[in-house]
C-alpha cells in the first residue's frame, strides 16, 4: 500500500504540473483567466452542455469540470465540522460516478491548506469505489467563499480541476 501511495504523489507531482501547462496551451485561450469554471463550458469547447455555465450541483456545492466533461467534481464544505466533502458526479452534473480511488486531493488558495479527503463510499457505490470523499482542517471552519483544486487519479490517469465558490444569496 505504501508503495501505491508513493506512486500516486509522485504521478500527481510529475502529472499536475504537466497537465496543468498543456492546458494554457491548449485552443482555448486563457481558461484560467475566466472569472471562475462555471463560465468556461460551452458548445465551441466540446462539453455537452451548450452555453451554459455550471450551476449548483446536486448537494448545492460548486461544480468544476474535471476529464473535459466525463466527470465533474463537486465542492462542498461544512464550517461547523471543519470538513470538505467532493462528490465525483458524471457528465449530467448530477448522477453520482464512483471511482476506485482511496483518496483525493484538494489545495485551497486561501487560507493556504492541502487536505486529502478520503474515500467516503455513498450507499449505491460498489465495493472499492466511491462517489464522495471526505476530509478535516481547521481552516475550512472559516466561513468565506474557497478557491483551489481539486486533483485524483482515476484508472491511471490523473485529473484536476479549479474552482471557485461564489456567493450562493441565501444561508444554510
Amino acid at each position: 500500500m505504501k508503495k501505491f501511495e508513493v506512486a500516486l504523489v509522485s504521478l500527481m507531482a510529475i502529472g499536475v504540473p504537466a497537465l496543468l501547462a498543456g492546458c494554457s496551451s491548449s485552443k482555448d485561450p486563457e481558461p484560467s483567466e475566466t472569472k471562475d469554471n462555471t463560465q468556461q463550458h460551452s458548445d465551441d469547447h466540446g462539453h455537452p452542455h451548450g452555453d451554459h455555465g455550471h450551476g449548483a450541483g446536486p448537494h448545492d456545492g460548486t461544480l468544476a469540470d474535471w476529464g473535459g466533461g466525463k466527470y465533474h467534481v463537486e465542492f462542498t464544505v461544512d464550517h461547523d465540522k471543519q470538513e470538505a466533502t467532493v462528490y465525483i458526479v458524471g457528465d449530467d452534473e448530477k448522477s453520482p460516478v464512483p471511482i476506485a480511488a482511496e483518496e483525493i486531493q484538494l489545495s485551497i488558495k486561501d487560507p493556504v491548506m492541502q487536505v486529502t479527503l478520503k474515500a467516503a463510499p455513498q450507499e449505491d457505490d460498489p465495493p472499492g469505489s466511491a462517489s464522495r470523499f471526505v476530509g478535516n482542517h481547521t481552516g475550512l471552519g472559516v466561513v468565506q467563499e474557497y478557491e483551489g483544486t481539486i486533483t485524483g487519479v482515476v484508472d491511471g490517469t490523473p485529473y484536476s480541476a479549479d474552482f471557485k465558490e461564489e456567493p450562493h444569496g441565501h444561508d444554510k
